[in-house]
């Protein structure tokens, strides 16, 4: 998003002129700005204090900060559907068990061979295992240099 050239105290003042019966073009003309930024600021901005001004700046950035949550978590749960649709494609409908104790050993197996075998593209090409062992080796780097 562009940021303004003008705080939200100056946009305020401004728009108090006009309310003090300044005419709009002179305004804008003094201010180096068009009549247009005139306008949607008074539509945005028109009849509020410094406080309503300073609430809606917060709930905005908690607006932003909220759909960044729902964003992630929306990934989050395509990794986990992703992940689930192999264990099903893969190994759920490729055996038939024969006991619970059955079920557990194949599952586990397949566990083992997706975590430790199988490279992951959204990993680097790194499997699990690596993957969080190389993060573990950098945290380790990194507590160490400081």
């Amino acid at each position: 998003m562009k940021n303004s050239r003008f705080t939200e105290a100056q946009i305020m003042l401004i728009l108090k002129q006009a309310e003090g019966g300044v005419p709009v073009s002179e305004l804008c003309r003094e201010h180096g700005m068009s009549n247009a930024s005139f306008y949607k600021w008074r539509a945005k901005y028109g009849g509020m204090d410094a406080s309503l001004i300073a609430e809606m700046k917060d709930l905005s950035e908690q607006n932003r900060r909220l759909k960044k949550m729902y964003a992630e978590m929306s990934m989050q749960n395509g990794f986990v559907e992703s992940f689930n649709g192999r264990l099903r494609d893969e190994c759920l409908n490729e055996h038939l068990f024969s006991s619970y104790r059955h079920a557990r050993e194949l599952i586990e197996s397949w566990r083992k061979d997706y975590n430790t075998q199988r490279p992951h593209t959204s990993l680097k090409g790194l499997t699990p295992y690596e993957y969080a062992s190389k993060s573990t080796m950098d945290q380790n780097t990194n507590t160490t240099n400081l």
